[in-house]
C-alpha cells in the first residue's frame, strides 16, 4: 500500500520532524511504501503542501493518508468531515496515529466522527479563552497586536478602531 505521510506544525517553535519520526516508524512497521509531506503553517489559511497533497490524493496517487493527529490535517470540523469523507468515498485510507483512528473500517469511521466533534469543541473553547483574554487586556488599557517594526511599510490600523 502506498501512503502519503503528512506532518504539520503551526508554530515556529515546533518542528515537524517530531511527527515525521513517529509516522515513518509506523509506516515502515506496517510495510507501507510512503512519501513524506511536511508543512510549517505560519500564515493563516496558507497550507500549500496540504492542498497539493489533497490534489494528488484525489488523483489516486496514494492508497492512504497517515497523519499524526486529526487536528494536523484540518483546522475545523467542517473541513475535516468534508475532506475525509471525500477520501473515504474514493477508497483512500485515512489513518491518525495518535488518535488511533483507521478509517478503513466502520468502527474507525464512527470513532473519527466522535473525535472530530471533540477536536472542534477543544478548538472553539481555546478560541473563546483567547478572545476573553484579549477583551480583558484591552479593558485594562494594554496595547494589542505586534509592535511596530522596521519592516512595516504602511501604517497599520490600531486595535479597537
Amino acid at each position: 500500500m502506498k501512503i502519503a505521510v503528512y506532518c504539520r506544525v503551526n508554530d515556529q517553535d515546533q518542528h515537524p520532524e517530531n511527527q515525521r519520526l513517529e509516522l515513518v516508524v509506523y509506516a515502515k512497521r506496517m510495510g507501507y511504501e510512503y512519501e513524506v509531506f511536511e508543512e510549517e503553517d505560519l500564515p493563516r489559511n496558507s497550507r500549500p503542501v496540504k492542498y497539493a497533497l489533497l490534489k494528488r490524493l484525489r488523483a489516486k496517487e496514494f492508497d492512504g493518508l497517515l497523519v499524526w493527529r486529526l487536528d494536523r490535517w484540518a483546522r475545523n470540523l467542517r473541513e475535516m468531515i468534508l475532506e475525509v469523507k471525500e477520501l473515504i468515498d474514493k477508497n483512500i485510507a485515512f489513518i491518525s496515529l495518535k488518535d488511533k483512528v483507521d478509517l478503513s473500517s466502520e468502527p474507525g469511521k464512527a470513532i473519527f466522527y466522535l473525535f472530530s466533534a471533540f477536536a472542534d469543541f477543544e478548538r472553539e473553547t481555546t478560541r473563546e479563552r483567547i478572545v476573553s483574554g484579549l477583551k480583558k487586556a484591552k479593558k485594562e488599557g494594554k496595547k494589542l497586536g505586534r509592535p511596530f517594526g522596521a519592516r512595516d511599510r504602511e501604517p497599520r490600523q490600531r486595535a479597537g478602531r
